[in-house]
């Protein structure tokens, strides 16, 4: 017996399927919670028994083979990575605050936190911004070598105190004047319409640096204003702040007149 395919039953498959896709997530995380605990207590245990037994450097040697061992084929407890457990825990053993955190975001991120950041803020802006934005590793070390967390430092604000609340938002919008697109790997000469061909492509990254809140409606967007046609380079909805941003595309420093076309 065959469904017809009708409004309310793509509404019905399209819940299910959300469904499902929550479950696998919850899953993945359920999963990723239990193994950064893992790795926490090999961590605390190596520290322990090399303060309470004075052992030395071997005893990760050794335990590395013996687990390797015994779960043959297992991937993640190789010599390198027990110490990265180690450190894992020495790191963040007297940080009530970032303990919560660490298991929300995977092992390779959290070694690549800790391998780069040498402070509790710079690693709490990044597993925080991982968890909002859903970083890949990639991504992760893109911002860590564009100095994403000097950039958030210097674009502080006391908008808080001394702006309205209904204007608070649009005000730190505002100031944001500087934005690392290095993941585009263009050269220092290209064209406009480069530009915009490699944004596409990219997308998913653009509208992470651009702050996370954006939606992409279109590029080359037709409006028609007092009968005249425009085109938009690119559109983008803001969510928080429900309006329309139009992107205009230009390449070199900025002129005056630019303002005007828009």
């Amino acid at each position: 017996m065959s469904v017809r395919v009708t409004a309310e039953y793509k509404t019905f498959s399209k819940e299910i399927k959300e469904r499902i896709h929550r479950a696998q997530y919850d899953a993945l995380k359920s999963v990723n919670k239990e193994l950064i605990n893992l790795y926490w207590d090999i961590g605390k245990s190596i520290v322990a028994k090399q303060e309470k037994l004075g052992w030395g450097k071997a005893i990760v040697e050794t335990l590395a083979n013996d687990l390797q061992k015994e779960f043959p084929g297992l991937q993640g407890f190789s010599s390198r990575n027990l110490w990265n457990m180690r450190t894992f825990y020495l790191t963040y053993k007297d940080s009530q605050k970032l303990q919560p955190l660490v298991a929300e975001i995977s092992w390779t991120k959290n070694v690549i936190i800790m391998e780069r950041c040498k402070d509790d803020a710079r690693r709490e802006f990044y597993i925080k911004t991982i968890r909002k934005f859903g970083w890949t590793k990639d991504f992760l070390i893109n911002h860590l070598e564009a100095g994403a967390f000097e950039r958030y430092m210097a674009n502080q604000t006391n908008f808080d105190k001394t702006a309205p609340a209904k204007y608070r938002h649009q005000a730190k919008l505002a100031v944001k004047d500087e934005y690392s697109f290095d993941f585009l790997e263009l050269g220092e000469e290209h064209s406009e319409k480069e530009l915009e061909r490699v944004l596409l492509e990219n997308m998913r990254k653009f509208l992470i640096e651009m702050g996370g809140y954006f939606a992409f409606v279109g590029n080359q967007y037709r409006l028609v204003i007092d009968e005249q046609e425009f085109f938009v380079d690119l559109l983008l909805y803001h969510r928080h702040l429900r309006c329309l941003v139009a992107i205009e595309l230009k390449v070199g420093a900025f002129k005056p007149e630019y303002a005007g076309k828009m």
